[in-house]
């Protein structure tokens, strides 16, 4: 009786608080969590003793797991098995669930402000005498049961233990003092369902389940419904590849509801029933047309068994097996089902349909019947998507609203063309901000949802996405930017956690520039621009660094090293390399060189290494608690789907022949007689090469001989069989004025040669000072190296750190401003310095970005100095994004759109290219000049000197 009657009183005031929402919140400093104690702070650890939590029994279950979460992780926090029964006080409950909450409501002890009555909002507060004999405690009051349960774990993660403790093994550390600070924090999402999909989960994510907890059973979603919530997601997908999460345990399902985890089914699964399910129970076809009666029973069954627990049901349908409906589009079709739909949930639930969430993915060929016309009703969510690779394909009209809202269906994991891609992380945080901003400026923010694949290994951008989906206003490009160092340090502690957030960001970028799937012997080329080498380097750096650093890490912090940092940088280093020793074979075997049999053991070895890295994932992390979760096949793939098992890739031998040969830089054939070298310039590369070769086994001696003195050849240390680099250079104070061809001369052991000409450009300039220099190749700029970034009409520039293929990105903010008439907006000045006067190409590098508006493309335009601007196109002829578009196929596996622009210079010298904006969206991200047909690479070459 005294319980309900303070409870009555709270509510009341409650209540009071609610219409009081509408006005501005007082400023309030947030609790914030620091090593010492200040006045009016709550000692949540003093002295390696903890605080004791109290929480109201009658408040929900799922908020009475998330309390004893955290009673356990306070333990582990203070290595104090059970608080003092003198200890200081945390209270967590729910606003009308909890006596103790309402009450401190109802005295004004507690300012509910801006939390009763807001989703899933929750304040923190230290208390003054919240009750006789207590002087001082910690609030934690949610609005909703998810609000409490995220406020509790919001503290404990902030206090040092990472949602990722379990998932990824990181470790709890002791700390002798924490406190709170005096004050009020107050929190509340932006978006409303914000959570993950597992899907693609075979072999990997099932194997793993099947070997840890006997299957895809509650006792597994019990794990992923927790890390939901710890990350502040409400909201899943579950696995669905021969699933349902309704069918295989009937635990699963209710347990979601007592967690606090709203599920749904994915795209192409109506009405709560699994895509497995019409083929274990259906009859008939699975075609609406020829076999309507049987599906709407199907679908009826699934809203039945929905129950009262919380839902967001996925109406529409696809064709069998994630495949399209029909031919063409069938929009009147699809209409009709989504009202025989929703006429379903009416009478099941005994509601009217628009009580029921629902929502409506706009995912491949759906979004063309959107396209063609079709609606929904407006209490409906449009969920639109990506193209599966991170771009996002359509948005809604800026300040459009309507009661359902709108949501985007994103990927970190893809199973289909161009090529699957599941085995590790290939995701930059950057892009996905870029991405998911555009997102929230253009209204798209009632659900979030990622396609994350085995879960593991994208911990990084799950953190990420779920972070952000919280409130995408406070993810700022700067926030943005630390992020990876942060998340590093909330795994690993802040001593060395900007040298781990470099390696991830660094491996997530050589794996962003195309994913490890689509990668060959003839992705990275191996004679222009050292660029195989340039690759090898790069990830040799990684690799050195992270052995390093796991050398001196504590052994606690090893087994969560090795999967999120190490492994992958391991395996991906191993996976390049592999492919890249293949080209070379290939390459030396068609020279004749002796070298490609042992690039063909090379290829033999760095196969081995794979599984060896993979044996040490299943039997060395964790005491095997990880085993089969790195069992996807990664190695050998010739088309989009993935094969069965690795396959190593094929080796050509070669067989020994008496003699020896000559390669050089820029051509993949070996030298009959005589040759020319790329150019030499004053500021263009430092050296060029040659490979003096041999045929057969018997020792290879030679000599190298410049023509000229002021032209140096360098030898390389020799290889076992006497393969030698040799590096030509110009002494440049020695070196003439004007263009010289300077011979090399090599002799071999049978006193034969090869003339090799260095072809040698001396030309002295003066060139302004910031200027890019064109000399004796390809110049390639930064998008971020401008002189200038020019706003107009409220559009300013921002550059985005670590997107893209080599440095950054370059976008125009805000993204919802109109289009700018091309010449009229915001610009970007580039200052060049051309080696002559003439037609030259220039390509701009872009983002692959699709145009989210339903345009005809994203536009941009280029001029040289005064010259008009030349419009180009990012999406010129393109007519449908998706599998078996060339063009698009090509971007998103390149990982980059180029388009060409020619332009022509009136006279050599100091000369300024200009971007313009012209349709946001657009992300810049490198510039390349170039005379002619440019060498072949993938990322081509490095940047030009500026002076």
């Amino acid at each position: 009786m005294i319980r309900a009657a303070i409870s009555a009183l709270a509510l009341a005031a409650v209540l009071a608080v609610g219409v009081a929402i509408a006005a501005p919140a007082r400023a309030a400093e947030p609790a914030a969590i620091t090593a010492a104690p200040a006045a009016g702070a709550f000692p949540l650890i003093a002295q390696g003793r903890s605080a004791r939590i109290e929480t109201d029994i009658t408040d929900w279950p799922g908020v009475l797991r998330a309390v004893n979460d955290v009673r356990g992780d306070l333990a582990k926090l203070s290595a104090e098995a059970e608080p003092a029964k003198d200890a200081p006080v945390v209270i967590i409950g729910t606003i009308g669930k909890s006596a103790a909450i309402d009450a401190l409501i109802a005295s004004g002890k507690l300012d509910a402000t801006g939390v009763g009555g807001q989703w899933e909002a929750f304040v923190q507060q230290v208390v003054e005498n919240p009750r006789p004999g207590v002087a001082r405690a910690l609030v934690i009051a949610g609005a909703d049961k998810r609000g409490t349960i995220f406020g509790a774990y919001d503290l404990i993660e902030r206090a040092g233990v990472s949602p990722w403790s379990w998932w990824a093994d990181t470790p709890i550390p002791v700390k002798d003092q924490a406190y709170v600070a005096a004050g009020r924090r107050v929190q509340k999402p932006a978006v409303k369902y914000r959570g993950i999909f597992l899907n693609d989960e075979d072999p990997a994510l099932s194997g793993w389940a099947k070997v840890r907890f006997g299957g895809v059973n509650h006792d597994f979603y019990a794990k992923v419904y927790e890390l939901t919530l710890r990350l502040k997601g409400n909201f899943l997908w579950p696995a669905m590849w021969g699933k349902s999460i309704y069918d295989d345990d009937p635990l699963s399902a209710p347990l979601a509801d007592e967690y606090g985890v709203v599920l749904g089914t994915s795209h192409h699964e109506p009405l709560g029933r699994a895509h497995v399910e019409w083929e274990r129970y259906g009859q008939g076809p699975w075609d609406y047309a020829k076999n309507p009666e049987a599906l709407r029973d199907f679908w009826r069954e699934g809203v039945k068994r929905l129950g009262a627990n919380e839902s967001l049901v996925t109406v529409g349908m696809r064709g069998d097996g994630d495949e399209p409906m029909t031919q063409g589009t069938a929009t009147q079709l699809l209409e009709s089902i989504v009202a025989d739909q929703r006429k379903i949930i009416g009478e099941v639930t005994g509601k009217a349909p628009e009580n029921t969430p629902q929502v409506w993915a706009l995912y491949k060929e759906v979004q063309d019947y959107y396209d063609a016309g079709m609606r929904v009703p407006d209490d409906v969510t449009l969920l639109f998507s990506d193209d599966n690779w991170g771009d996002i394909r359509r948005l809604p009209e800026p300040g459009k609203t309507r009661p359902g809202g709108y949501g985007v269906y994103y990927h970190f994991d893809y199973v289909g063309g161009p090529r699957n891609y599941k085995w590790l992380n290939t995701n930059q945080v950057s892009r996905t901000w870029e991405q998911m901003k555009l997102a929230r400026d253009y209204g798209a923010d009632r659900l979030w949802i990622v396609n994350v694949g085995d879960l593991k290994p994208m911990e990084l951008p799950i953190a990420f996405f779920l972070d952000m989906a919280w409130d995408p206003d406070a993810m700022t490009v700067g926030k943005m930017s630390g992020f990876t160092r942060d998340w590093a340090a909330a795994q690993f502690g802040p001593e060395h956690a900007d040298e781990i957030a470099a390696l991830l960001d660094g491996y997530t970028r050589l794996n962003a520039r195309r994913k490890p799937e689509l990668i060959d012997g003839s992705t990275f080329s191996l004679v222009n621009f050292r660029e195989a080498e340039r690759v090898e380097a790069e990830w040799a750096d990684l690799e050195r660094r992270a052995d390093v650093l796991r050398r001196v890490l504590p052994k606690d912090q090893d087994d969560a090293f090795f999967q999120l940092v190490w492994f992958p940088i391991q395996a991906s280093a191993n996976h390049t390399r592999l492919y890249i020793a293949a080209g070379r074979n290939r390459l030396y075997a068609a020279q004749g060189r002796a070298a490609a049999n042992d690039q063909a053991a090379k290829v033999q070895a760095l196969f081995a290494r794979d599984a060896e890295l993979v044996r040490q994932w299943d039997e060395d992390l964790a005491g095997g608690k990880w085993r089969k979760m790195m069992s996807q096949t990664h190695i050998g793939y010739t088309y989009w789907q993935q094969p069965p098992t690795n396959v190593m890739p094929a080796t050509a031998a070669v067989k020994a022949a008496p003699g020896w040969g000559v390669a050089v830089e820029g051509r993949a054939e070996a030298v009959a007689a005589a040759a020319d070298l790329p150019t030499l310039a004053r500021d263009g590369a430092a050296s060029r090469w040659i490979d003096v070769f041999n045929r057969g086994a018997a020792p290879l001696a030679f000599t190298a001989k410049a023509g000229e003195p002021w032209v140096k050849v360098a030898s390389g240390p020799a290889a076992a069989n006497g393969d030698t680099r040799l590096e030509v250079s110009v002494d440049w104070k020695a070196a003439p004025t004007g263009a010289r061809r300077v011979p090399i001369t090599i002799t071999g052991p049978d006193d034969q040669t090869v003339v090799v000409t260095a072809v040698v450009d001396g030309a002295r300039r003066k060139v302004a000072k910031g200027a890019f220099v064109e000399a004796g190749g390809p110049l390639a700029i930064e998008a971020e190296h401008h002189v200038a970034a020019t706003g107009a009409g409220g559009v300013a520039w921002t550059t985005i750190p670590g997107l893209g293929r080599t440095l950054s990105g370059v976008a125009s903010y805000p993204s919802t401003a109109p289009s700018s008439a091309p010449g009229q907006g915001a610009f970007l000045d580039y200052a060049v310095d051309l080696e002559q006067a003439g037609d030259f190409d220039l390509r701009v590098f872009t983002a692959p970005s699709l145009d989210f508006r339903g345009g005809t493309g994203l536009r941009y335009a280029v001029s040289l100095d005064d010259a008009p601007p030349v419009i180009a196109n990012l999406h010129e002829g393109e007519t449908r994004t998706g599998e078996g578009q060339k063009s698009w196929e090509k971007a998103v596996a390149d990982n980059a759109r180029v388009q060409t622009i020619r332009l022509t210079a009136a006279r050599a010298g100091a000369h300024r290219i200009r971007l313009w904006r012209v349709d946001p969206g657009v992300v810049f991200e490198r510039l390349v000049i170039s005379r002619g047909e440019a060498p072949e690479s993938y990322l081509g070459p490095v940047e030009g000197a500026r002076r």
